[in-house]
């Protein structure tokens, strides 16, 4: 067998089949009744008395029978010298690009919390640079494959080698690496094999509260190794870390352009379920005319096709719907990149994960619970991003004003007062 494909990895073996027990490290997969993949205790029986963990089934079954084979992770790379990537930070970027750097030095772990749009994978690079550099094996990992996706082509093309790109929809066989690119959920297949895990939207649903992914991530870094958190709506939890001491951070809130966040205005409509709003169809026209790309949110999956349907009634441009469960979600974003397609009708899975100039936004029944605060900054952030265009409209069309909503409208106040105040940082 080739050891690459078990060094820093956990791979599932039946105890009956052989297997050099001197050359590989062999772990119960469970001790007691705890999963040593995933950390959790949630099983189901087998029908031979033994039992399989539920947890994390859906990376493979982990069986009572089974054992996790593993190898130390030698870190045998070739030297890398320097990333053909030629672009400038800011001061302000500089600044935070140092501050990651240092801590990877002292072996501390590092929150980012960055306005959406202040370029914070381009303040990663000099961090991964310095670790590719020293022969660090490093992880990019993201709770969402939109994110994964779009920054495949971004990270080839800053480092100039081969990123190993893993999650649940990929093709190719896995192969070993120095720089692994993955959703967060691939972590549970590693063991004790980064020197440093850069968590990106750390916030994002699937990772936020989840403790099999939290575990999964713990266990795939080395011990000393280093975690950089990337985010621009910090969890209570994480700022929680911060204020005891057991996290340092980094603060940015002014985008690369010097921009501001656009604010969420707001316009009530009634009941939009029921009819189709004019102020929907005024903006949509517009945009057309104007030739800009937009994203129109709504709360459930249910809304898309009406939705959709009342936007074809009024537009001649080519759009669709997308969702969490939709398996073309990745081909129907890049025919909005491409300019095939010059809408989206999109669930919250968009919230994030999109970075496309000129993009403007509606939400509509901004007021529906599934909106939280931080996803309404989170969407305010796909808009305003181009350096060419760093003004756009956030529209939230509302039956009733809701506290989530002001919120969000005060959160973006106050981080754009901030990014004010240290204009002369910037």
């Amino acid at each position: 067998m080739d050891d690459t494909l078990f060094y820093g990895r956990l791979v599932t073996w039946p105890q009956s089949e052989p297997i050099d027990r001197e050359h590989y490290q062999l772990l119960s997969a469970f001790v007691g009744n705890r999963c040593q993949r995933c950390g959790q205790d949630d099983r189901a029986s087998l029908p031979n008395g033994g039992f399989y963990c539920l947890a994390c089934l859906n990376l493979g079954r982990v069986a009572s029978h089974d054992v996790l084979l593993t190898l130390a992770e030698p870190n045998d790379f070739p030297a890398y010298g320097k990333m053909p990537w030629t672009g400038q930070l800011t001061a302000s970027q500089g600044r935070v690009s140092q501050e990651l750097i240092d801590s990877y030095q002292k072996g501390e772990d590092r929150l980012v919390w960055a306005v959406t749009g202040a370029g914070k994978t381009e303040m990663l690079f000099p961090l991964l640079e310095h670790a590719l550099q020293g022969r660090g094996r490093v992880a990019v990992l993201s709770p969402r494959v939109d994110v994964v996706l779009e920054l495949a082509p971004r990270l080839r093309a800053a480092f100039g080698i081969e990123i190993q790109v893993l999650h649940g929809h990929q093709e190719e066989p896995y192969q070993y690496g120095q720089f692994v690119l993955a959703t967060t959920h691939q972590a549970l297949r590693f063991r004790q094999a980064f020197d440093l895990i850069v968590i990106d939207e750390v916030d994002a649903f699937p990772y936020r509260g989840d403790p099999v992914l939290n575990y999964a991530v713990n266990q795939a870094r080395k011990q000393g190794g280093v975690l950089v958190y990337l985010t621009a709506t910090p969890t209570p939890d994480l700022l929680r870390q911060v204020r005891q001491g057991k996290l340092r951070q980094s603060y940015l809130p002014r985008r690369f352009h010097q921009g501001l966040l656009p604010q969420i205005q707001t316009r009530k409509v009634g009941n939009w379920r029921k009819r189709c709003p004019q102020r929907l169809k005024v903006v949509v026209l517009a945009w057309q005319q104007e030739q800009i790309p937009f994203l129109v949110f709504v709360p459930q999956v249910k809304d898309l096709a009406n939705v959709d349907k009342c936007l074809q009634k009024v537009l001649k441009i080519m759009g669709g719907t997308v969702h969490a469960g939709d398996p073309d979600r990745a081909a129907k974003v890049l025919r909005l990149r491409s300019g095939d397609w010059r809408y989206l009708v999109t669930t919250t899975i968009l919230e994030r994960g999109v970075t496309l100039p000129g993009l403007e936004v509606v939400i509509l029944g901004a007021d529906d619970p599934v909106f939280s605060t931080a996803a309404l900054v989170q969407i305010a952030g796909r808009v305003a991003r181009a350096k060419e265009k760093p003004t756009g409209l956030v529209l939230a069309l509302i039956e009733e004003p809701t506290l989530v909503l002001r919120r969000a409208q005060q959160q973006i106040d106050q981080l754009n007062q901030l990014a004010e105040e240290m204009g002369g940082q910037s």
